[in-house]
């Protein structure tokens, strides 16, 4: 049977304005770094996808290297993009990034325009695609000028593989310099995407969020649930099939101490009496600091059909941050 997309999943979806731009980004967006890999179910990531967009989640964002094996999670991309969802892609915001380390030498990792032009033409081959919607500069690059790695950008969207450009992991001082750098040539960079949590605060230390909003970026937050701590998945201790059991991806069974599983009983209890699990508070939460769009990360329909009832309460009261705030300072 060819997938047909529920008719309702826009009456499901809350949509906000990226920037200063014209495009929408639904609050909830759908990250493809784990579980969409070549070592993964096929099935099990066209469930999730089927079931993420008759939700309303219309932003699937990948990058270069991710799977396992590398590239691999776009190349699933394309698979499902030709099986399901071909006669949806202009409904579709499809990102992607380069950046971090993809192929051996000195061509295959960080910010030239050497880099992000090959990266880019190699993503769109294994998607199948013509042009992403959104390419980001996966982060800064230490030592590549970076006019040229804007200037690379500024191509790819001119040669229309991109409709918008973006950067990752900027701080405030790295996005300022990137915002001058393009307007000078011209250019807009639409949003920063970075990593945010009741948890993980180092971008409030220089208001990142607020300068976005002053130079007219959009943010969009991957890891809003702390690599799953903010979850019920740890309430009772470290689940064998958990991330953090595995030592998978950045969340290690060490960093996961009495003190922080403390904090994260007090914040379930909050979460409870507003009738929400801790993951739908906790994205709830990012929202609730002005962030246009929360990237989860799932590995079953169940978790996606969770994430998406958060926007059934995405108002916080004063007292319910201040609980929120004294237990993160303890």
């Amino acid at each position: 049977m060819p997938y047909l997309a529920a008719e309702d999943r826009y009456q499901k979806m809350n949509y906000n304005y990226v920037g200063d731009s014209g495009l929408k980004l639904p609050a909830i967006s759908l990250g493809l770094w784990h579980n969409f890999g070549g070592v993964d179910s096929l099935e099990n990531a066209r469930k999730m996808l089927q079931k993420a967009f008759d939700l309303g989640i219309t932003h699937f964002d990948l990058a270069n290297n991710y799977g396992p094996p590398a590239g691999s999670a776009e190349e699933t991309m394309g698979i499902l993009l030709e099986k399901d969802f071909k006669p949806y892609r202009d409904q579709l915001i499809i990102s992607s990034k380069a950046g971090y380390y993809m192929w051996p030498g000195p061509y295959g990792n960080w910010g030239s325009r050497k880099y992000l032009i090959s990266s880019i033409d190699q993503s769109l081959s294994r998607m199948g695609l013509d042009y992403v919607d959104i390419f980001y500069h996966h982060r800064p690059d230490p030592d590549t000028p970076l006019k040229e790695t804007i200037g690379a950008l500024k191509q790819i969207q001119k040669q229309g593989k991109a409709l918008y450009v973006g950067i990752s992991n900027y701080n405030a001082q790295q996005t300022k310099k990137a915002v001058e750098i393009a307007e000078n040539m011209g250019i807009d960079l639409l949003l920063n995407q970075y990593n945010y949590s009741i948890f993980d605060r180092w971008s409030e230390k220089e208001n990142l969020l607020a300068k976005l909003k002053e130079m007219s970026l959009g943010s969009i937050i991957y890891s809003p649930l702390a690599q799953g701590l903010l979850t019920d998945k740890y309430l009772d201790g470290i689940p064998a099939d958990s991330r953090a059991a595995k030592e998978s991806g950045f969340l290690k069974k060490d960093s996961i101490t009495a003190e922080k599983l403390k904090k994260v009983e007090k914040l379930n209890q909050i979460a409870a009496d507003r009738n929400q699990s801790l993951s739908q508070m906790a994205l709830a939460w990012v929202l609730e600091q002005g962030a246009t769009s929360v990237l989860v990360g799932t590995s079953k329909v169940e978790q996606i059909i969770e994430n998406v009832g958060s926007l059934n309460n995405i108002r916080f009261n004063n007292e319910e941050l201040a609980a929120i705030e004294a237990i993160m300072a303890k």
